[in-house]
């Protein structure tokens, strides 16, 4: 169907189809990364209303209103249709927005009596880098579901960047971190394989509130000296907003263990006085973990008393070495006493590189097993290094993917978070359920 109700907002004239050549305009939306509201289940991820398949879907948590589902198209576009498949949960009323920040919205078009099936919107003449269904009636007692949101119009050729504080229409608390491991290989920008100039120009694009590191930040022995040849070109470049943590490669170093690593980051890295450090941000406690020292007294008492100490709701670690992996190196027990002291706090997410892939687990305990109230861990190992292989999937691994170089994009509430994980190429190429926090 057609939707028939046209809005006049922000001082945009909003005309029906009639602009010649609307329908010409570019798919600009197809595999741009995507978050939405809510979801129903990791099978109904955001990103699944923009991967050009009409056999998956987005949906929402069913009996709320409103709902929202948004693309960000990686520039400014000038947006002149938009397309919506619904599944039988449709939206009755919505509006159509677009805002150039993701703070900022402008309503393009509104739907007041929708009856679902297929609406296309044309000879719109919005303009902005993300665009958002923004659902205020559902039409049944479920919830909303799109099988596809299509948009239409001209791309600008200069990316923006994404915003990273919150807003007026943000969740309470917004954030944006960038994250990734195993990065800077003894390469440069000159050589055209070399990956980590191309995640750190994708990391230094989304423009996140700070960035984390999950060790092997520098191959292969971590030099002080190949620190400042290599990682310093790259993600050196935001170096002030990084916070680190070693990787076994970091204990190579001839100079001795951290040697480099310590001289270069200096009280970034050691904030603390020592290698594992925590910090707060919103209602997010962050605390940073040397896995090479699991096995010292002095950081399982520090990391038992700090999370003692600690009053945020949300809870995230990351190290190094993971408790749980697919990739080559697989399973490492070193990490389960900690993942007993943080499961037993209530924490809710654990970040790790070491395998050289992205894999994201649902919730589960330090013994393996599904639990509701279980830590969801992520390997996000591709942030330069040569890729592994895919080799033994482990038990509660819900999405892997090796060989495409990328970063996560995590997305923080005061309440939640959800993720991206995205390619050098500036697409989503997994985007995860949201979660709440315990």
């Amino acid at each position: 169907m057609f939707a028939t109700v046209l809005v006049l907002v922000g001082g945009l004239l909003l005309g029906w189809s009639g602009r010649a050549g609307a329908a010409a305009d570019p798919l600009l939306s197809r595999g741009k990364a995507a978050t939405a509201s809510s979801t129903e289940g990791s099978s109904y991820a955001a990103g699944k209303a923009f991967d050009g398949n009409t056999a998956t879907r987005w949906a929402s948590t069913e009996g709320k209103d409103p709902q929202w589902l948004r693309v960000d198209l990686g520039a400014n576009a000038s947006v002149s249709r938009i397309k919506l498949v619904w599944e039988a949960a449709y939206a009755k009323a919505y509006r159509l927005e677009v805002s150039a920040d993701g703070a900022t919205w402008t309503s393009v078009a509104e739907e007041k009596a929708g009856n679902g099936g297929t609406d296309e919107w044309t000879g719109l003449s919005g303009k902005g880098r993300y665009v958002r269904m923004y659902g205020t009636a559902r039409g049944t007692s479920y919830g909303y579901s799109l099988f596809e949101m299509e948009v239409y119009g001209t791309a600008d050729t200069t990316p923006t960047p994404t915003p990273t504080g919150p807003s007026p229409t943000a969740p309470a608390g917004a954030f944006t971190v960038v994250a990734a491991g195993d990065i800077a290989a003894q390469c440069t920008a000159s050589d055209s394989a070399c990956a980590h100039p191309k995640t750190a120009a994708l990391a230094q694009r989304i423009d996140p509130k700070f960035y984390l590191t999950m060790g092997d930040n520098q191959y292969d022995d971590a030099r002080l000296a190949d620190f400042k040849a290599y990682y310093d070109k790259t993600w050196g470049a935001f170096k002030a907003k990084t916070r680190p943590v070693p990787g076994n490669h970091e204990t190579y170093d001839p100079a001795g263990s951290l040697a480099g690593y310590k001289a270069y980051f200096g009280s970034i890295a050691y904030p603390q006085g020592k290698s594992w450090y925590s910090f707060d941000e919103g209602n997010w406690h962050f605390v940073a973990l040397d896995s090479n020292a699991f096995d010292q007294s002095a950081q399982i008492d520090w990391l038992k008393a700090d999370l003692a100490a600690n009053g945020k709701k949300c809870v995230a670690a990351y190290w190094h070495h993971p408790l749980y992996s697919s990739g080559g190196h697989g399973n490492d027990p070193v990490s389960r006493p900690v993942w007993r002291i943080l499961y037993d706090a209530k924490a809710d997410l654990v970040l790790n590189g070491h395998d050289h892939h992205y894999e994201r687990f649902a919730p589960q305990d330090p013994d393996g097993k599904a639990a509701a109230d279980g830590i969801v861990e992520i390997v996000g190992g591709m942030g330069g290094a040569e890729p592994y292989p895919i080799e033994q999937i482990q038990p509660n691994s819900q999405k892997r993917i090796s060989g495409e170089y990328g970063v996560l994009k995590l997305d923080l509430t005061d309440s939640g978070y959800g993720w991206s994980y995205v390619g050098t190429d500036g697409k989503a190429k997994d985007t995860s359920p949201t979660y709440s926090c315990h």
